[in-house]
């Protein structure tokens, strides 16, 4: 599905709303109540399987401890290679790395 200019800005304006926020309970409840209970698995998951990566899991071990098929790794192994640096840097922070200065959008 294509990305509009229209649902762009609104994800940019939900993320500067979240931005503001100053504690992870409201940020969850504000995802809670936006998301269905599938969204919130699916966002959960590969929030999950990319923190694996991080730690060093191959994708394999990540599929195995997961339950999950290993066609629904590579989109969180490739983000962690070429994704946004604000991303990456969210992924080692979640897992407890240092902040390592990086190339990226």
């Amino acid at each position: 599905m294509a990305r509009s200019a229209s649902s762009d800005s609104t994800l940019r304006e939900l993320a500067s709303v979240l931005a503001t926020m100053d504690n992870a309970d409201a940020v969850y409840d504000v995802l809670f109540a936006l998301l269905t209970a599938r969204e919130r698995e699916k966002i959960a998951l590969r929030w999950r399987l990319t923190c694996l990566l991080q730690k060093g899991q191959t994708q394999r071990a990540v599929a195995a401890e997961l339950g999950i098929s290993l066609c629904k790794i590579p989109r969180g192994s490739r983000e962690l290679k070429y994704g946004p640096a604000a991303f990456r840097a969210a992924v080692r922070k979640a897992v407890g790395e240092a902040e390592v200065p990086a190339k990226g959008r």
